[in-house]
């Protein structure tokens, strides 16, 4: 199938079974419609990268028939990729003003302003992609402008959530009302497309409102103090109640970290974040009495290079010292658990006081539990669910929820499955390409490529160098082997075993260069095998030939 006829598919291209790179389409009457394009930090399996990546080639491919691309809202896992394959997909984007701030800050670090365009949507009203009528409606989530979209088409309209929960009390925007979600539900809504992240939750999300009120009692309680609190940059409700808590507590404000200053230029700009008040400089906030000054710092998840972790490490101008406080306003995201626990491991050795979700509320998560999800249900009945956004476990847990809840139609799907929604039984009837894509330095590599394939096989199990001189001198050398006092002894056999491997060669053997590769890689390998128990890398390089093999 290279396009969509008289139907309305869906088909992710990534966000579904796992969290993160969410990039979904929707395709009607021959034209493509993509929902949001993110990206994931790099994992431990592919070592050496930094980011990753939906492969796209499905709609690269079927470019021409796409019509745009509409993002959600500002988190990395939504937007995060756009200014690595905008301009390769060719068509506009749409953002409400806050994103497309964002975006538009991505695009020009790039060097792409002039080569993607970016459409500012700062209103509520439909807007038209070819057959698809699109309508951005406010929900709830931990950034400014999360929304979700409303997708109407010939064949029944979409309900796609975005990430979302409910708020009864929202810091800053004014997400729907369950009386407008209602009306919407009243109006027919054909499928349910819905985040699936904390459907493991039995309780609701609960409030930022909530979360402020916390965050002004839990810093009061600190007097004499230096307070430092970390949480999502993005957050910008959880912003202005620590700006407000730090009033209350008569401190002054301190920012460290580059993508809160960035977070803070761009609200303002989009009209959030008025009242923050004066920020102070680091100098003069360590200057300060202890007790005057609230620290916000990046790095809540452990990253190395952000500030929590340069300051817990006593290298960066913001100085703690024992008896001062760190609160995690923040939860912590499945994957970053070693590096969160190695920072606050650094932070109690040196008698600092920590704080998490666990001892106060002072953080709340973005995304709904079950009773959130019942609820949207009750008020959208949609006549078909689909999961996304989790991991499998999350979206089959979803699919039994739907179904318990009374959706008459579920379909359970993973990233590349074709889906037809409309008309007919809705359910998967094919598959496309999807994979994961790396950043590897600056190249976009595949992720199962040879390149970090390599990479792992030489990190779990090392390298041997074997040089053939064109005076028939083997040398050995190892790279990463457990061999110490052993060493030497290790490479003194390997080369002994190798040259008569060599000589063990018969007639045209003898002067073949792949036998006599071969022959030496197998011979050191044994070698290594013997000495340490691992089957390392082996490369041969033959001098004689003039080339490495």
């Amino acid at each position: 199938m290279t396009r969509p006829g008289q139907e309305l598919l869906f088909c992710a291209l990534g966000g579904s079974g796992e969290i993160g790179m969410n990039v979904n389409l929707y395709g009607c009457d021959g034209k493509w419609l993509m929902a949001d394009l993110g990206m994931s930090f790099g994992a431990q399996e592919y070592p050496g990268t930094e980011l990753m990546f939906a492969d796209l080639d499905f709609i690269e491919q079927r470019k021409a028939d796409l019509v745009g691309v509409v993002l959600t809202h500002a988190h990395e896992d939504h937007i995060g990729a756009v200014p690595y394959f905008a301009e390769e997909l060719g068509v506009p984007l749409y953002a409400t003003p806050f994103t497309a701030r964002l975006v538009a800050e991505k695009l020009a670090e790039a060097g792409l302003t002039d080569s993607v365009t970016l459409k500012v949507i700062d209103h509520f009203d439909p807007f038209r992609l070819g057959p698809f009528e699109v309508r951005y409606l406010p929900l709830a989530h931990s950034i400014a402008e999360g929304h979700a979209l409303l997708i109407d088409t010939p064949y029944g309209r979409v309900f796609h959530t975005g990430d979302w929960k409910l708020d009864d009390e929202p810091v800053i925007g004014r997400p729907a009302t369950p009386e407008q979600l209602t009306r919407i539900g009243d109006d027919g809504v054909l499928a349910l497309v819905c985040d699936s992240t904390n459907v493991f939750n039995p309780a609701a999300s609960g409030s930022e409102g909530v979360v402020g009120r916390a965050l002004v009692e839990e810093i009061a309680r600190h007097k004499g103090k230096r307070v430092l609190v970390t949480t999502f940059a993005s957050n910008v409700a959880r912003l202005h109640s620590l700006a407000v808590a730090a009033r209350a507590a008569g401190r002054q404000l301190c920012v460290a970290g580059r993508s809160l200053d960035r977070i803070i230029r761009t609200a303002q700009a989009s009209g959030y974040l008025k009242d923050l008040g004066e920020v102070i400089d680091m100098e003069r906030a360590m200057d300060l009495p202890r007790g005057e000054v609230l620290i916000l710092a990046t790095g809540g998840q452990g990253e190395p290079r952000a500030a929590l972790a340069r300051i817990a490490d006593s290298n960066h101008p913001i100085a703690l010292e024992s008896g001062d406080v760190v609160l995690f306003s923040s939860r912590q995201i499945p994957g970053n658990e070693l590096a969160i626990g190695r920072i606050q491991n650094q932070l109690a050795a040196r008698g600092i006081e920590i704080v998490t979700d666990r001892q106060a509320e002072i953080h709340v998560s973005g995304h709904p539990g079950r009773p959130e999800l019942e609820a949207l249900y009750g008020w959208l009945r949609p006549k078909v669910l689909v999961p996304v956004h989790g991991e499998v476990r999350h979206m089959r847990e979803q699919a039994r929820l739907g179904r318990a809840c009374g959706i008459g139609q579920v379909v359970t799907q993973k990233n590349g499955d074709l889906v037809r929604l409309a008309p007919g039984k809705p359910g998967k009837f094919g598959e496309v390409r999807a994979g994961r894509l790396v950043l590897d330095g600056d190249i976009i590599a595949p992720a199962d490529g040879e390149a970090i394939v390599m990479r792992r096989r030489l990190a779990a199990n090392g390298l041997v160098m074997v040089v053939l001189g064109a005076d028939g001198a083997v040398h050995v050398e190892s790279v990463g082997l457990p061999l110490v006092e052993d060493h030497d002894a290790f490479v003194a056999e390997a080369v002994e075993d190798v040259r008569t491997a060599l000589a063990k060669l018969k007639g045209a053997a003898r002067k073949d260069a792949e036998a006599v590769h071969e022959a030496a890689r197998l011979a050191a390998r044994r070698a290594a095998r013997r000495w340490c128990g691992k089957n390392p890398q082996v490369r041969v390089i033959a001098m004689a030939e003039g080339a490495a093999r």
